[in-house]
């Protein structure tokens, strides 16, 4: 379990906000109302995050296509089209045969052929496969999943908590990994609510930036369970197995 104090309060009280990171997975759990209290922990394990929460939003793709179309799926254009100079962290999802794929060649060769106009796979993508794969064969054998596990994106999230707004400046700069864009990002999450010195510290296998993403997407699953989020596109799709395809914000 994520802490003493989060363990002992009921599920509905409970929201998660997940993303990848160097040991795996980092979450960021919340509470769904009132003061946040949030508590933070890493794990090698998706699954470990499932249980507890009444809902989580982690930044993952979820539903994958049979055939890819320009840009990806749907939601990394409706996305990109929100986010200004900052759509370039909005990456296209190939194709489901792509994305099974374990090598980089290979996985580039199937995307071509799975791609409308042809398309390879870029590395950014290509190391986030078996993640992709660790959610997509969870939800799809655990279909009760489906309904508290959402796809989200931290930019697009940042965008909704900052008026619809895109944050301009990147979270890292080559020469300051910790400057002026986790700043601003920091100083969005306190005015939602968030303890500063909470955003200061990330725990051991993640970074300062993968903490901020974590938190603003539990922020999001606050607003799924208030049923304030709106889904890009609206309403969601659906893959060939019935995962919802849509990003949430």
């Amino acid at each position: 379990m994520i802490g003493e104090e989060a363990g002992a309060l009921d599920a509905t009280t409970l929201v998660r906000g997940v993303d990848g990171c160097k040991n795996g997975w980092i979450a960021v759990t919340v509470s769904a109302t009132g003061a946040l209290r949030p508590e933070v922990a890493v794990s090698p394990s998706f699954a470990a995050f499932t249980e507890g929460p009444a809902i989580i939003a982690v930044d993952m793709p979820i539903g994958l296509p049979e055939h890819a179309g320009p840009g990806g799926r749907g939601p990394e254009t409706l996305a990109r089209a929100r986010l200004g100079e900052r759509q370039s962290s909005v990456f296209s999802v190939p194709s489901r045969a792509a994305v099974a794929c374990e090598d980089y060649q290979e996985a580039c060769r199937i995307a071509l052929l799975t791609s409308d106009p042809p398309r390879k796979v870029s590395k950014q993508a290509f190391f986030l496969f078996p993640k992709i794969r660790e959610i997509d064969a969870l939800l799809r054998g655990s279909p009760e999943l489906r309904s508290r596990v959402f796809e989200v994106h931290p930019e697009l999230a940042f965008w909704r908590l900052n008026a619809e707004q895109p944050v301009a400046v990147a979270k890292k700069v080559k020469s300051s990994p910790h400057g002026p864009g986790l700043v601003v990002r920091r100083e969005i999450l306190v005015r939602h609510g968030y303890p500063e010195a909470f955003l200061e510290h990330p725990p051991r296998g993640a970074g300062a930036d993968d903490l901020l993403d974590a938190a603003v997407n539990a922020l999001i699953a606050r607003r799924l369970l208030e049923g304030q989020a709106q889904p890009f596109p609206d309403p969601p799709g659906r893959d060939a197995h019935g995962l919802p395809i849509a990003i949430w914000a």
